[in-house]
């Protein structure tokens, strides 16, 4: 059945106002109306923390809480020997603190996920097991299938998998999601006996940085780090030296990593996507048949 030129327009006046333009019709001519302005519901602004390089003492409370809060084993923050190395996260240690020395004296700092704004983590998991919750944590949940993506794609190496374990999870800082959900703020944040750690809205974190840096332009060197790195962190950090002097990476830049992918994650069809995932649970079944036919070839 053909159409002609009046109900082409009935058709398309009705379908423009189904979408919720309102207009009206004179003669033949559809004349949409201006939109209605809705209420916007303001975005939920990110929080983080700012560290204060300036003020750690290396007193590893925030280690200790840290393990607290998450039920892990707690650390002897009275070990003074773990500072004679430079320590990594992992599946038992969600943040730890490391002893640098530099142009300037001791310098201790605290790691651990950083809380990306645009978390590469995130974009890479194919299960959506990890989150970027709207206030800002990054957070991983059990529906992961264990594919790991999320660890490479993190340009901290913050995502630990628990290679042990007969249930593995990925293990990082949440920024204590549980407890921001129950109104209280981060542990390491209420444990730190020298306020060298401060919890807020990312903005307000950010102000506070740049006052201290300059009311104090003798103690800060003015870079505060995370702000622009990576397209933003929710840790943001301050120091009285260049920060590739303790411990952080400063060729990283200020794209966000979902964005070096961005082109090939609309180009290439889904299931090139799955298939390394696809390989993997292979090679995961078949390795234990594998294994009894080495062992039966070694008996002969």
């Amino acid at each position: 059945m053909g159409i002609n030129r009046r109900n082409f327009l009935k058709v398309l006046g009705g379908g423009i106002v189904g979408g919720g333009i309102a207009g009206t019709a004179l003669g033949n001519i559809f004349i949409p109306k201006r939109f209605k302005a809705e209420a916007s519901v303001p975005p939920v602004e990110f929080v983080g923390i700012l560290v204060d390089t300036t003020r750690c003492v290396g007193c590893r409370s925030c280690e200790e809480a840290c393990a607290q809060a998450n039920h892990l084993p707690v650390p002897d923050i009275s070990d003074t020997s773990v500072f004679e190395k430079r320590r990594q996260t992992s599946v038992t240690q969600l943040t730890v603190v490391n002893r640098y020395q530099t142009s300037k004296g001791e310098v201790f700092v605290k790691t651990q996920c950083m809380h990306c704004n645009q978390p590469g983590c995130v974009a890479a998991c194919l299960v959506k097991a990890m989150e970027k919750r709207k206030n800002g944590p990054v957070t991983w949940e059990r529906n992961c299938m264990g594919c790991r993506y999320c660890m490479p794609s993190c340009p901290f190496e913050m995502p630990k998998f628990e290679y042990e374990s007969s249930n593995p999870r990925i293990q990082k800082c949440s920024l204590c999601w549980e407890r921001l959900k129950a109104g209280e703020v981060p542990a390491c944040v209420e444990a730190c006996p020298e306020k060298a750690l401060t919890f807020g809205p990312r903005r307000k974190l950010i102000e506070e940085a740049n006052s201290r840096i300059y009311n104090s332009p003798r103690e800060y060197i003015t870079h505060i780090y995370g702000e622009h790195e990576v397209g933003g962190t929710g840790y943001l950090y301050i120091s009285k030296v260049p920060f590739d002097q303790i411990g952080f990476r400063t060729d990283l830049g200020t794209i966000p990593y979902p964005e070096y992918s961005k082109g090939f994650l609309y180009s290439v069809p889904l299931v090139l996507l799955l298939w390394p995932a696809f390989l993997i649970g292979v090679n995961t079944l078949t390795k234990p048949d594998e294994d009894k036919i080495r062992k039966g070839g070694a008996r002969r």
